[in-house]
C-alpha cells in the first residue's frame, strides 16, 4: 500500500466529518494541554487529516509507504507532539526532508542567504516518507520508529544562461532517498521532535527555570481573555464602550443586534440572556481598561455577557490593582522569540502575539473578597522552590518578607527575568528551544550581574508600562496641520517619516524603530493601522510619539543588557552552574 500526494493546507478546514475528526482526536491522547478549547485547532488543518487518513489506511493494510509533501509546521510545533508520537507508534522508519521556505517565519539559509519556497506560498514545506513493515506472527510489539531528518536551504532555482545549475529544484531532480544524507534524530519524550537540535545548548537552556514554574502559586498558566466578539466587547475609549452596550440594549431583536456588531455565534453567549442581565446596569461598574495590543490600551466590560471568557482566576489579581504581570507565549510559530511584554491591565489572548495565545503571570496575588484573612493583603506569586534556588545562587539567606532572599524584592526578580528575556543573545542562542515552550530563566551567582540586569529590566518595564519619565523626552515631530485622520499608513525611509494621510506625518522615526516587532506585531505600523478611518486626538498623537521613544530606548537597553552580560563572562559562563 502506497499513499502519496500533496494534500491541501487549510487551517480552517471545512471537512469536519465525525470519522476523520475522531481519528485526528488520537493525536490529543496523553496531551492534556490539547483538551482545552482552542488549544488543538491546528490539528484540524486539512494536511493533518490527510496524514492521519494515510496512517490509518496503511495500518489497516498492515504495511506500506507514505509519501507526502505538506506544511512543515508539525515537525516541531508543540501542538503536534501527540501527532509525532502517534506516527512513531505506527511506522518503523520516518524520513523528513525539510524544504523550509517559510516567509512567515522569515527563514534564512544558515549562511545568511535567501531561502525560497518550492511553491508560491508563504508556508514552509517538507517531504515526509514513512515506512511500515508488517509484523510476522509472534513478533514482539514494535519499537517506536527511527526518525531521520535532512534540510534543504537556499534559492528555488539558480541558472547559468538558460540552464538550471543549482537551487532546490535542481537538487531534488538530481537526488533521491538513497543519496540524501540523513541524520537520525532522537525524537524522544516529551516533545518527540522531528528536527535536529544542538544538544549542548539544550543542556544549557534546560538548566533554567520555566516561567510557569517560577510564577506558579496561582496554579496552571492562564491565557488572556477571549471576548468571542471583539467588535462589540472592545472599544478605543470608555465612552465608546458605554455606547456599545447601550446600543445592544436598545435593539429589539437579535437580528438588529447582529446588524450592528459581529456577535458571538457560539452557545456560550446568548442574546436574550445578555440583554436581560445587562439591563440591570451593573456593567457600568465593570468598565475597565484592557491592554489589547502592545502599547494599545482600550476598554471592555468585565462581565460574561460582554467579555465572555474572562479568565477570572488570574484577571482578578490584575483588577485588584497595585500589580504587574509578565505576558508570554508557550511557543513561537512566527518569527523569532519576541513574545514577552508587561502589563498592569488585564490582557487579551493575543495581546502580545499575532498568532500564538499569550499567558498572564501576575507578580502579586490578592486575597479574594470573601477570604477569611482578606486583611493579609497581596503576596508574591513566586514559587518557594525558586526562591530557595535564587537564595542559594546569590548566597543570600531567605530573611526577607515572604521568604525572599535578603535584599531581593519581587520586583527585582520580575525585572531580572524581563532583562534576560530581552537579551538579543539569549533570543538567538536559544531560538530553537524558545519555539517549543515557555521561556526558561537561567540564574546567576554573580550578585552584581543580578542587580544590574534587574535595574535594566526595570527601565524596560517602565517604558513598556508607559510609566517612565523618559517617555516625555519626545524625539519626533508631528509638524503639519490637517485633519489628523488616519487614511493610509506608510513609512518613507529616506526622510524617516510615518505618513498617516497625504499631508501629515510623524517625522524622525528611525527604520530600526519602525521595523521593531513584539510578538509578530510591527508596533509602529500596527498601532496606526488599527486606527484607520479614525481621527487622532491630541492625546493619541502624544501617545504615538511616546511609543517611538519607548521602542528607541528598548533597542538601546537590549544592546546594553548584552553588554552587561558580556562583561561578566558572556553566555553561558555568566549563568554557569545553574541548579534546579
Amino acid at each position: 500500500m502506497v499513499v502519496l500526494g500533496n494534500p491541501p493546507y487549510s487551517g480552517h478546514s471545512a471537512n469536519k466529518r465525525e470519522w476523520i475528526t475522531g481519528l485526528v482526536g488520537d493525536y490529543k491522547k496523553d496531551c492534556p494541554e490539547l483538551h482545552k478549547p482552542g488549544q488543538a485547532k491546528w490539528l484540524q488543518d486539512d494536511y493533518v487529516k490527510f496524514i492521519r487518513f494515510a496512517e490509518w489506511r496503511i495500518n489497516e493494510t498492515g504495511e506500506g509507504v507514505l509519501g507526502y509533501i505538506t506544511n512543515h509546521g508539525y515537525l516541531d510545533n508543540p501542538t503536534f507532539r501527540g501527532m509525532r508520537q502517534h506516527l512513531m507508534q505506527t511506522f518503523d522508519e520516518i524520513y523528513v526532508l525539510d524544504l523550509h521556505g517559510n516567509s512567515k517565519k522569515k527563514e534564512k539559509s544558515p549562511d545568511g542567504g535567501k531561502d525560497e519556497n518550492v511553491f508560491d506560498i508563504q508556508q514552509g514545506v517538507a517531504i515526509l516518507l514513512a515506512v511500515k513493515v508488517k509484523l510476522e506472527t509472534g513478533d514482539a510489539k514494535k519499537a517506536p520508529a527511527r526518525v531521520f531528518h535532512a534540510d534543504l536551504w537556499g534559492r528555488r532555482e539558480i541558472y547559468e544562461g538558460e540552464h538550471l545549475t543549482g537551487g532546490k529544484y535542481d537538487w531534488l531532480w538530481q537526488n533521491n532517498a538513497e543519496t540524501t544524507t540523513w541524520r537520525e534524530v532522537p525524537a524522544s519524550a516529551p516533545g518527540y521532535l522531528f528536527i535536529q537540535q544542538d544538544e549542548k545548548k539544550k543542556q544549557e537552556y534546560d538548566q533554567g527555570w520555566s516561567v510557569p514554574t517560577i510564577f506558579s502559586e496561582n496554579g496552571d498558566p492562564a491565557p488572556g481573555i477571549v471576548t468571542t466578539h471583539d467588535e462589540f466587547a472592545i472599544a478605543f475609549t470608555r465612552e465608546e464602550m458605554v455606547a456599545h452596550v447601550e446600543a445592544l440594549l436598545a435593539t429589539e431583536t437579535e437580528e438588529d443586534a447582529r446588524s450592528l456588531f459581529k456577535l458571538c455565534s457560539q452557545s456560550q453567549w446568548n442574546y436574550a440572556e445578555a440583554k436581560k442581565e445587562l439591563a440591570r446596569g451593573q456593567w457600568r461598574k465593570e468598565l475597565t481598561p484592557i491592554l489589547y495590543r502592545p502599547f494599545d490600551v482600550r476598554w471592555t466590560v468585565f462581565n460574561r455577557h460582554v467579555a465572555v471568557h474572562r479568565r477570572e482566576r488570574v484577571m482578578r489579581h490584575m483588577l485588584a490593582g497595585d500589580n504587574r504581570a509578565l505576558c508570554a507565549t508557550r511557543s513561537t510559530e512566527i518569527g523569532s522569540f519576541e513574545h514577552v511584554f508587561s502589563s498592569v491591565q488585564i490582557i487579551g489572548h493575543h495581546t502580545v502575539s499575532l498568532k500564538e495565545v499569550n499567558y498572564v503571570f501576575p507578580l502579586y496575588l490578592h486575597p479574594s473578597t470573601d477570604a477569611l484573612d482578606a486583611s493579609s493583603g497581596r503576596r508574591p506569586n513566586i514559587n518557594p522552590e525558586f526562591l530557595n534556588a535564587l537564595a542559594e545562587r546569590l548566597t543570600a539567606p531567605r530573611e526577607g518578607p515572604y521568604g525572599l532572599p535578603k535584599d531581593v524584592t519581587p520586583e527585582d526578580i520580575f525585572q531580572y527575568a524581563y532583562a534576560v528575556f530581552h537579551s538579543p543573545t539569549y533570543r538567538t542562542r536559544y531560538a530553537e528551544f524558545l519555539k517549543l515552550d515557555f521561556p526558561r530563566l537561567p540564574l546567576t551567582s554573580n550578585r552584581d550581574l543580578f542587580f544590574s540586569l534587574a535595574s535594566l529590566g526595570g527601565e524596560l518595564a517602565g517604558l513598556h508600562l508607559m510609566e517612565s519619565p523618559t517617555l516625555n523626552d519626545i524625539i519626533t515631530e508631528f509638524p503639519e496641520k490637517g485633519t489628523d485622520a488616519v487614511e493610509k499608513v506608510q513609512y518613507t525611509d529616506k526622510d524617516k517619516r510615518v505618513w498617516i494621510n497625504p499631508t501629515q506625518y510623524f517625522a524622525g522615526v528611525s527604520s530600526a524603530v519602525w521595523n521593531f516587532h513584539i510578538g509578530g506585531y510591527q508596533v509602529c505600523e500596527k498601532w496606526l493601522k488599527d486606527r484607520k478611518g479614525r481621527t487622532l486626538t491630541y492625546e493619541d498623537i502624544q501617545h504615538y510619539q511616546k511609543i517611538v521613544v519607548a521602542l528607541n530606548e528598548t533597542i538601546r537597553l537590549m544592546a546594553e543588557i548584552d553588554q552587561v552580560i558580556e562583561t561578566q563572562g558572556g553566555w553561558p559562563a555568566a549563568f554557569s552552574g545553574n541548579k534546579i
